[in-house]
């Protein structure tokens, strides 16, 4: 994919393409559209695969004459032709706003997201390049610690906080003045410049409650450090930022997640990228990554009583069954396959915050800083003290 191709030249393929199409129908044939496969793992771990490639896994070719097909050519030019129109304007829009401009149409979300993507795989770009972004983010650039409650359903975006400046579309990002002040990660991160740091490592963290804690300790102050949070599982700037920051600083990036299937699926994605971005992968994964807990061996090491533990549900272990399949954690990271394995072995799952059954601050000034100094990561991290 390219990663900074320009509005002019995706306007031209779109050109190309529709003027194909239209040729073909105007000739009185069916146009087939071919549309790469890709993914980042697969299922057998046993076989010689090429999943760590970033080479279309197959295709798929659509045609008018399946309804099936020709629905989703509708959706795809439908979704193209409001794609073409932000580019013309030099606009940008969010996936969201493009389900309501034919919501009876496209009837969900996911029917846009994957005709996004078609368009991506088809112009042979990165989603930004079609200046849609994931939602409406909030343009202020900070955003204080003391002043944000939960996240709610209209908040989105990762957070950033720590040793870091840098400029975006003008504007001046300046952590480093206030290390303990959230900032809203950018939208356009092809924007961002003249980054400067001093910190020793970068820190994701899976959560913001757990972010907010590492704020409220003065974290940051303490260990010269960035700390950067998706709220979750993280969007493609999030991502793309993280990706910017470890190119530009060459720092460690060590992640915190709850051990759980959702927390590990979340270091997953960071470190290996998504299925549902795969074609986007070579931009949005993080091959650095370190997975710095919870394991599920500490909740023995550091002494968690049983009230702390929840039973996996079904789902849960429905869940680590079929990560425990995906061909990476075999090939590249074997030792994380072994902590899922204890995960299911033991039947139980835990928090972060489960810590703070020692000391509120348990976390900021005991765990973490236990494990970063000795480099106390597992053998499949690249980074070496």
């Amino acid at each position: 994919m390219e990663r900074n191709a320009s509005s002019g030249a995706l306007l031209s393929k779109i050109k190309d393409l529709t003027t194909s199409l239209v040729k073909e129908l105007s000739e009185g044939r069916s146009p087939n559209i071919c549309i790469h496969k890709f993914r980042n793992y697969c299922t057998d771990p046993n076989s010689n695969c090429l999943c760590s490639s970033d080479l279309p896994k197959g295709q798929q070719v659509l045609t008018l004459t399946r309804q099936c097909h020709a629905c989703r050519i509708d959706v795809l030019l439908r979704v193209l032709v409001i794609v073409q129109k932000l580019l013309q304007e030099n606009r940008h829009g969010s996936k969201r706003d493009i389900y309501y401009m034919h919501p009876s149409v496209f009837s969900e979300q996911s029917v846009v997201d994957r005709a996004i993507n078609d368009i991506c795989i088809l112009l042979q770009c990165s989603r930004h390049n079609l200046n849609v972004v994931d939602a409406t983010l909030s343009v202020n650039s900070g955003l204080s610690n003391q002043s944000r409650g939960d996240r709610s359903p209209l908040e989105t975006g990762g957070l950033v906080m720590g040793w870091l400046q840098f400029l975006e579309a003008g504007r001046k990002f300046d952590c480093i003045n206030s290390p303990t002040t959230a900032y809203t990660i950018p939208v356009h991160v092809e924007e961002v410049k003249d980054i400067v740091s001093v910190a020793k490592y970068i820190l994701i963290v899976e959560k913001e409650s757990v972010f907010q804690r590492l704020a409220n300790d003065k974290f940051c102050n303490a260990n010269r450090c960035i700390v950067i949070t998706g709220r979750g599982y993280p969007d493609i700037p999030t991502r793309r930022f993280l990706r910017l920051l470890v190119e530009k600083l060459c720092l460690p990036v060590y992640c915190l997640v709850d051990c759980d299937p959702y927390g590990f699926d979340i270091l997953t994605t960071y470190r290996f990228g998504s299925m549902q971005m795969a074609f986007d992968a070579k931009v949005l994964r993080v091959p650095e990554v370190q997975w710095l807990g919870a394991f599920p061996s500490d909740f023995e090491k550091y002494d968690l009583p049983q009230q702390c533990l929840l039973p996996l549900t079904a789902e849960d272990k429905r869940r680590t069954e079929t990560m425990l399949l995906r061909c990476y954690l075999q090939k590249e990271v074997p030792e994380w396959r072994l902590e899922l394995e204890l995960m299911l072995q033991k039947g139980v799952k835990f928090e972060i915050e489960a810590f703070s059954v020692h000391t509120l601050s348990f976390l900021s000034e005991q765990y973490i800083p236990s494990k970063i100094p000795k480099v106390e990561v597992l053998p499949g991290n690249n980074f070496k003290s």
